[in-house]
């Protein structure tokens, strides 16, 4: 199997690195250093090499140097299994990032045809206890991993549904200025929705599949919308005085909540201790993970930041036998090397000093 890793990695007044070089090899980058010294940082500069706004979900402003703001850069040469890309991402004076592969203007959604990218950070150790938003953001991020062009209909199906959101609360009662609106949203709801089932399913498949030592979870969508897009059509006209009252719309996917359930216990996430939470979240990492390695032909690149908390020292070894047998080149924080003793050699060490200095990566823990 072809592997997924970056080589180098180049950050230019990026949050808090000036200029910062990275050059690794394939295996998995343990990043230690203080807490606010820039490590996440680095992370989230891998993660803006899939489409979407990253694992902070800042704006491109957000992640200029301080107090310089003179835009930033991230450069990276990624090798896959559609061979080697440079991919260039810069953002001049808080403008909206652009996206260059090999040279050469590309579209967001063009990262994700030659990449995938995963993470798992400290703010997702609250999903099972939160709004449903977040479990559905964390579920379009696992399907967006399967399917690159779901961020096209997610965009589609926002844009449609804030235009019909805007008539309802107008009071507009002709049904003439919804039907051409309805139309787009029952398409492309119903393709999320469809999406959505598409990678819980391979999930499924691949934690049904392993052999791990975290915990599996059972994981439903509930979402009370019609499955083909006539029904939804239909159901979006029958709901409009509903719809009116409340002055937004009332259902599709944007209403849907991911449940899950700690199989083995039979019991609800988010009634699970702190530990199994983040074990289980771990879990579906890996498992989405595998999923990917079978789907696009290699293993996604992992983002773990401060993986170490709430994980005893068995499961950390647990986790990094798994990462290095899955073969994915995980990038993963901590605030001492010595919570990556149990990597040895099959790891790359990196630490960020205070000063937002980079050490060279080294063979060896």
């Amino acid at each position: 199997m072809a592997g997924l890793f970056l080589s180098n990695l180049t950050l230019s007044h990026f949050r808090s690195h000036k200029r910062a070089v990275i050059e690794t090899d394939a295996r998995p980058v343990a990043i230690h250093g203080n807490n606010g010294a820039g490590k996440t940082n680095i992370l989230e500069a891998v993660s803006l090499l899939s489409p979407g706004r990253g694992l902070r979900r800042a704006s491109a402003q957000d992640m200029a140097r301080r107090p310089e703001a003179l835009g930033w850069k991230i450069s990276a040469l990624l090798h896959g299994p559609l061979g080697i890309s440079e991919i260039d991402i810069i953002s001049e004076k808080g403008a909206a990032r652009q996206v260059r592969i090999d040279g050469k203007p590309a579209a967001q959604t063009a990262l994700g045809r030659i990449a995938r990218v995963l993470w798992l950070i400290p703010s997702m150790d609250r999903l099972w206890i939160e709004g449903a938003e977040g479990r559905r953001r964390f579920l379009d991020r696992m399907t967006l991993s399967f399917l690159p062009d779901h961020a096209e209909i997610s965009l589609a199906y926002e844009k449609a549904m804030r235009e019909r959101n805007r008539l309802l609360k107008d009071m507009v009662r002709e049904p003439s200025w919804y039907t051409a609106l309805e139309n787009r949203l029952a398409e492309t709801g119903v393709a999320i929705h469809h999406n959505r089932l598409h990678a819980l399913a391979a999930l499924t498949k691949a934690q049904d599949a392993a052999e791990t030592a975290f915990p599996t979870a059972t994981l439903t969508l509930e979402c009370d919308m019609p499955d083909d897009v006539e029904a939804m059509r239909a159901a979006l006209a029958d709901n409009r005085m509903r719809d009116l009252a409340a002055g937004r719309t009332l259902i599709g996917p944007h209403r849907a909540d991911l449940f899950g359930v700690y199989a083995a216990k039979g019991v609800p996430a988010r009634d699970c201790s702190t530990g199994e939470q983040k074990a289980l979240l771990v879990s579906l990492i890996l498992a989405n993970a595998r999923a990917l390695a079978a789907d696009f032909g290699a293993p996604p690149l992992l983002l773990l930041d401060e993986v170490a908390a709430h994980l005893d020292a068995g499961r950390r070894a647990a986790l990094y036998d798994e990462i290095v047998g899955l073969g994915a080149q995980a990038w993963m924080t901590g605030t001492e090397d010595g919570l990556f003793e149990a990597m040895g050699a099959r790891a790359q060490s990196l630490q960020v000093t205070e000063d937002g200095g980079i050490s060279a990566v080294s063979a060896t823990l």
